[in-house]
């Protein structure tokens, strides 16, 4: 995709290099109701996908992890979205789980696309009726964000955990010095200038003391965020990855809630 050609100055061994800790599948026995998909991309590199999703008529979560996981880490969590009423669809970054190839900025946002794609295809076909989310953590953010932007009309919502607001600073505050030349800072992605671009239902999840991605980030993006069908959510007592353990049920119940607001009003207007 053209679209993201230019952040192929962020795709540097040094900044790539610190962003992804890819690592493959355990080995270990796949759930039954987990389905394992592997999605080729344009240039033949499979991508791969678990998929928890034991209704049709029940949403659908499409979610793009952080740095350091992997799909299959999802699978004793991904029965609990079942449990409040949500399928759950974990995708995989090139390098991690049983995806091929090496991670990189411009492959992890063409990718985002085809998966999207592909989901979509998936859910026509098999008759799924509950409206598509696309979900994000850490860095997962991006992709969901900039897939949210760019088809506001082809999903029903945006939930965005633990995700930061502008890359520059993210990057200068991990210790990753970039110098670029004039002009091309706005070559680098912001999760806050294309969440601007997104109109339609938003829930904004971040703990209280994150110290890698400070809460500030959380309302940044909630701030910029357009749409009047918008939700912000601080887990108190949580730091980056303890939002889920610190809020336990009440995690799925937020979530749960939040996409039940939004097809409300949704069917209302």
């Amino acid at each position: 995709m053209n679209r993201h050609k230019d952040l192929a100055v962020l795709d540097r061994p040094e900044i790539v290099n610190f962003l992804f800790y890819p690592r493959r599948e355990s080995g270990a026995k796949t759930p039954e109701n987990v389905i394992c998909k592997e999605i080729p991309m344009p240039d033949g590199t499979p991508v791969g996908i678990r998929m928890h999703c034991p209704s049709p008529d029940l949403p659908v979560i499409l979610f793009f992890h952080g740095n350091g996981e992997i799909a299959q880490d999802y699978d004793p969590i991904g029965p609990v979205y079942n449990e409040f009423q949500m399928n759950f669809i974990v995708a995989d970054f090139r390098g991690y789980g049983r995806s091929g190839g090496r991670p990189g900025i411009v492959s992890m946002f063409e990718d985002a696309h085809e998966v999207l794609t592909h989901v979509r295809a998936w859910m026509t076909e098999k008759g799924f009726s509950g409206g598509l989310w696309i979900m994000g953590r850490s860095l997962g953010s991006a992709p969901a964000i900039d897939l949210a932007a760019a088809h506001p009309e082809n999903i029903s919502g945006l939930i965005v955990e633990s995700g930061f607001s502008q890359t520059l600073s993210l990057l200068e505050r991990l210790g990753i010095d970039i110098t670029l030349p004039d002009g091309d800072d706005a070559r680098v992605f912001s999760n806050a200038r294309a969440i601007a671009g997104y109109p339609g239902p938003l829930l904004v999840m971040h703990g209280r003391y994150d110290r890698i991605i400070p809460v500030q980030n959380g309302h940044e993006l909630y701030e910029k965020a357009p749409g009047l069908k918008k939700r912000l959510h601080i887990v108190e007592n949580a730091d980056h990855n303890t939002i889920m353990m610190e809020a336990g049920r009440s995690y799925f119940e937020i979530i749960s809630e939040f996409i039940g607001f939004a097809g409300r009003v949704a069917i209302e207007s």
